[in-house]
């Protein structure tokens, strides 16, 4: 009511189920813990508005209305134009990402009327504009997945995270911060199995087991006589001994 605004579906049912959102954990080194992810949403009490008073008490002091230059080109191609400082747009804050810029829900079309369609955007400590999302639940999903790793949402900027947050991105993340290597090489990623060499049947020819000669039974009768005729001679010398 203050903003004469009305909040987007997916955002206001976020905040009725619960009152924004923090989520921070730690990584052990040396057995001492170090403060890492944070995943921030502010609470309703904190969804400022940017852009509306001065940054200084003095009372000509600049405003972010003053940085405002028309002569940027908009919507190029497919780049959605970029939210701005003065009326035109109604900027909200909902990740201050611990000094390293802000994730703002903007109203991009605020004259006559406040439109209700919002998008995502990320404000870079140098004041540049860099589209994230069109609603708040894909950017809910992008904090979730990219575990409120430092500085993730430069990963969505031209000039990418720092070499230090890479170094968190390939511990934690690598397959995020390796988008480029997927892109060039996905052929890595494939499964190059072929079944139909696998399970190519094979015609086995039967191995056929011959029989051994089968012999006379005259030459069997004359071997049976010679072992009982021996075996009798053993046994006669035996008892003469």
């Amino acid at each position: 009511q203050k903003n004469s605004c009305i909040l987007p579906e997916d955002l206001k049912n976020f905040y009725l189920m619960t009152d924004g959102f923090q989520m921070t954990w730690s990584v052990k080194t040396d057995d001492t813990p170090m403060p890492l992810g944070s995943m921030v949403i502010n609470s309703v009490s904190k969804l400022c508005r940017l852009g509306g008073s001065s940054m200084y008490t003095l009372p000509n002091a600049p405003t972010l209305a003053d940085l405002e230059d028309d002569t940027d080109e908009e919507g190029n191609g497919d780049k959605p134009e970029r939210p701005h400082f003065d009326s035109r747009s109604l900027i909200f804050e909902l990740d201050p990402c611990n000094g390293n810029g802000k994730v703002c829900l903007v109203y991009k079309h605020a004259k006559p009327v406040v439109s209700q369609d919002t998008e995502i955007w990320f404000l870079d400590r140098a004041l540049y504009w860099h589209f994230l999302t069109k609603t708040f639940t894909a950017y809910y999903r992008l904090l979730i997945t990219h575990l409120g790793l430092p500085q993730w949402q430069y990963a969505f900027t031209s000039y990418g995270v720092s070499p230090q947050a890479k170094q968190w991105f390939n511990m934690y993340k690598p397959i995020t911060i390796n988008t480029a290597l997927l892109s060039e090489e996905a052929d890595s990623f494939v499964n190059k199995l072929d079944p139909n060499k696998v399970f190519k049947s094979k015609n086995k020819t039967p191995v056929i087991k011959k029989k051994p000669p089968s012999q006379p039974a005259g030459s069997q009768k004359s071997h049976t006589s010679m072992t009982s005729s021996k075996t009798s001679s053993l046994a006669g010398n035996s008892s003469r001994k």
